[in-house]
């Protein structure tokens, strides 16, 4: 995934641009970057690898390098940035959220067309966010060239860019897949991707861009470049598992939304019949613990946490690099509290299951720690499509997808044609594939949240929603 916090001021901003961007760490793992834009110095730019570090950690040395009364920032799961671009219309920093995933295709044609070159990475791999600048370049203007770049892309792209004259730009993808929010305080403007970012720093929230908007931010100004579009489809995923709890989209806050989809995963449990016998209702941390407070005020069935994270020297599940070891520190960090789950019936909810490598894993230490029973609820819908709009749920392959390669175990690839009925519990498809599931998963039942479940959980039409994932639909 990723995010971005920027700020322009009448005052140097490069302590709250720092600051902001670290609190979308949770966003992003690899790459994290600042620019900064100050009269006497210019543009300046720094960037560092933050597999094995937090950001904060790697930057921590950044006042005494760097300054400015306009300052971005960038956490990113895949590419190095911000990037500086020389171009007609100026010098500029630009970081970009999203995925294109017909680079190959885009990279050639400029390449044909302008005669120009690209730079290139190791394995002669370019920048996502260089493809975007490039495009943008084609034009005469940022706002021309922003709504060029995003027509000519197959994917989302939501981009902040540092201007050579102090100003930030700020444009939200064409479906709004993902926010952007504007804060103010006395001294200036700022944007971000998470609405606390900017509150923990001392901003306020002035409102959020509409889909596809631009808007160019100076230390007195919000001055709307290009209106908002019609159509918005934003992910669903904010709410159910990638955003911050703290976070508020579209005026739907993350953890209110939780807990309320966890009540409604436990009345339709009561409703169905399948409310299982259990100790313990306990949620896969951390994005699955509210729902799972949720389900437990619903359920009447008493909460309790038979396992803690150790996180002080792991904080983050994805490291290291290598799959194998990424499972085997995701175990290492489980500390069980055998009390717990000796004997214990326990239902878990977990906010998504994807491929259910992990699960298996938590499952098998559940009862290898004595556990008697282990039920899971997933917080979401079961996932049939592999996400094309941002990097969520991606994989090399759809067949890499839990419910995929079980359908196909089941009844071949004549499945793929009734994955609504897989999808829905209640059909004969739906039960097949939870039992098969179950089996692979040594758990002792396994249900999923109903897409009308998650919707109205989250509070807003589905037409205005992104549910690519579930269902399908564009």
């Amino acid at each position: 995934m990723g995010g971005f916090f920027g700020a322009v001021s009448s005052r140097d901003v490069l302590g709250d641009v720092f600051f902001g961007t670290d609190y979308h760490s949770h966003l992003g793992t690899r790459r994290g970057g600042l620019a900064a834009y100050d009269m006497e110095v210019g543009l300046q730019r720094e960037i560092h690898n933050i597999e094995n570090s937090p950001f904060r950690t790697k930057f921590d040395d950044i006042f005494e390098k760097m300054k400015g009364n306009s300052v971005i920032g960038c956490i990113s799961d895949y590419d190095p940035q911000p990037l500086l671009v020389r171009s007609r219309f100026g010098a500029y920093a630009i970081c970009m959220v999203g995925i294109i995933n017909n680079k190959d295709e885009l990279i050639d044609k400029y390449l044909k067309e302008t005669g120009g070159m690209l730079n290139a990475m190791t394995g002669g791999k370019v920048n996502t966010t260089e493809i975007f600048a490039a495009l943008i370049n084609e034009k005469d203007n940022f706002v021309e060239g922003i709504k060029f770049a995003r027509d000519q892309i197959v994917g989302t792209a939501s981009v902040l860019i540092l201007t050579d004259n102090g100003s930030l730009i700020a444009a939200r993808d064409k479906y709004g897949r993902l926010p952007i929010i504007i804060g103010k305080n006395e001294d200036g403007h700022s944007v971000s991707f998470e609405s606390f970012a900017f509150e923990k720093v001392g901003y306020e929230t002035v409102r959020e861009l509409g889909p596809g908007e631009v808007v160019e931010l100076t230390k007195d100004s919000v001055n709307v470049l290009s209106e908002p579009l019609k159509e918005m489809k934003i992910c669903s995923f904010l709410w159910s598992y990638y955003g911050y709890p703290n976070s508020t989209y579209e005026g739907v806050n993350v953890e209110v939304m939780r807990y309320l989809n966890g009540k409604r995963m436990a009345q339709n449990d009561i409703d169905n019949g399948i409310l299982p016998e259990i100790d313990f209702v306990c949620g896969v941390p951390d994005s699955g613990t509210p729902h799972a407070i949720g389900y437990s005020h619903k359920s009447r069935v008493n909460f309790a946490r038979p396992f803690i994270k150790y996180t002080p020297t792991w904080p983050r599940s994805f490291m290291p690099t290598n799959q194998s070891e990424r499972n085997r520190v995701a175990k290492m960090k489980q500390i069980p509290v055998h009390e717990l789950i000796e004997g214990k019936k326990l239902l878990f909810v977990d906010d998504s299951i994807v491929r259910g490598t992990q699960l298996r894993e938590t499952v098998e230490f559940l009862y290898e720690n004595g556990a008697a029973s282990v039920h899971m609820r997933s917080a979401c819908p079961p996932i049939m499509y592999g996400c094309k709009y941002l990097n969520f749920s991606r994989s090399t392959s759809e067949m890499e997808l839990i419910t995929r390669y079980t359908i196909m175990e089941i009844e071949g690839e004549e499945g793929f044609n009734h994955l609504s009925e897989y999808s829905d519990g209640r059909t004969e498809r739906g039960k097949k594939m939870r039992e098969a599931i179950c089996k692979k998963l040594h758990l002792a039942s396994l249900d999923f949240q109903s897409l009308d479940g998650l919707i109205e959980s989250i509070g807003l039409p589905k037409e205005c929603l992104c549910t690519y994932c579930w269902d399908g639909k564009e």
